[in-house]
């Protein structure tokens, strides 16, 4: 399926309207799809594996704001962090760590969000609230200079229940709320990424200014056998 552009357009105008940064989930996409959105204006792609999108980056415009969106293992941040806008699933100070290690080698500062675990699903990433409070307590991250905490990053339970999905993202709201408001280590502008393309309107609803919607924009992923 080639890109949707009445629905990029749809979505992109709604997003807007809401102050919400719309990630077009381009993961299993080919380059072709990718420059489609680019022609229309859209800078902010996310990608969940690190070879997949360090290929893409080295043959796309420079100005892409690559968001790094899937399970990220230390091994490979080194790939990335010559290059990536946005880290959005920290769940580890060891991962963090690695971040900074690997900024500081390439003389920049990272901005990453941290993963915070909302689902009833045990499949998906995260920190609960106590591992979150204990990673922003951690005694040496003040020093850690090559990393800028913006804030969440959340994954709902995949269902059709609203109401379910409602609970969820207003519970990673609330945590959101508290961290950034009390925590001198988190930096502005304060990011809530939570949303896909099955919930993004309930995800902005409940103050997500971060959504990650592929499926609506590029259509079904093609995995390769």
């Amino acid at each position: 399926m080639a890109v949707n552009k009445e629905a990029y357009q749809r979505i992109a105008t709604y997003c807007s309207r809401a102050g919400a940064t719309l990630v077009a989930v381009s993961k299993t996409k080919p380059i072709e799809d990718i420059l489609a959105l680019y022609e229309l204006g859209h800078r902010d792609f996310g990608e969940n594996y690190v070879q997949e999108l360090v290929s893409k980056q080295s043959q796309l415009p420079a100005d892409i704001r690559w968001h790094f969106i899937g399970h990220l293992q230390t091994n490979k941040v080194k790939y990335i962090a010559p290059f990536v806008h946005l880290i959005h699933g920290i769940d580890s100070l060891k991962l963090l760590q690695e971040v900074n290690k690997q900024a500081a080698k390439c003389d920049r500062s990272i901005d990453v969000l941290l993963q915070v675990h909302i689902a009833q699903e045990d499949t998906k990433f995260g920190l609960d609230e106590q591992e979150l409070q204990a990673l922003l307590s951690f005694p040496q991250l003040p020093a850690m200079q090559h990393v800028q905490i913006r804030g969440l990053m959340a994954m709902a339970s995949f269902t059709n229940d609203e109401e379910q999905l409602k609970a969820e993202f207003a519970a990673a709201k609330q945590i959101f709320d508290r961290i950034t408001y009390n925590s001198v280590l988190v930096k502005s502008p304060h990011l809530l990424s939570m949303g896909m393309s099955n919930d993004y309107e309930l995800a902005i609803a409940a103050g997500s200014n971060v959504v990650r919607v592929g499926s609506l924009l590029f259509g079904a992923r093609h995995y390769p056998q």
